[in-house]
């Protein structure tokens, strides 16, 4: 009986204590996935930007390389990387606006205009610098229109 009641004791402990830390974590990797989509973004729009601005010669195959990796990077099933909780409000490593959870829907078509602009990005990558300098700003566009609603400064 006595045992039964300890072990009564240690499941109303784990399940109080234990439950928080395992959201923590969950926010915590979605929190660290999204970031590291967003450098591997930045990595390959850097590439495409040195191009565009002549800091570096265009490359017709780098070009439509990192434009193609965009393509994919906004195909990504990323609503595991959004969690509830992983916000700047809840967490500090974060620049994520508590506004995302609130109004998924835009956030949805913003992702969509990202997704769009990779396309076109893409077809026009490795086709001459112009194109690539003309595609370059739907895709800072579309980044911008995200971060200025739901990413604080």
């Amino acid at each position: 009986m006595k045992n039964l009641k300890t072990l009564g004791i240690a499941v109303v402990a784990v399940a109080a204590f234990g439950i928080p830390v395992l959201a923590q974590d969950a926010a915590d990797r979605a929190i660290t996935a999204r970031q590291s989509q967003m450098q591997l973004y930045a990595f390959n729009l850097g590439q495409l930007g040195a191009m565009a601005k002549g800091t570096v010669d265009y490359d017709a195959d780098a070009a439509t390389a990192a434009a193609g990796n965009l393509v994919k990077l906004t195909s990504l099933a990323a609503g595991p990387m959004w969690v509830p909780g992983s916000d700047n409000g809840a967490k500090k490593d974060t620049r994520a606006l508590p506004a995302i959870w609130q109004n998924f829907p835009d956030v949805g078509a913003k992702a969509k205009a990202a997704s769009d602009a990779a396309v076109a990005l893409e077809m026009a990558a490795g086709t001459s610098l112009e194109a690539l300098q003309g595609a370059m700003g739907a895709m800072g566009g579309a980044c911008a229109a995200c971060h200025k609603a739901y990413r604080a400064p």
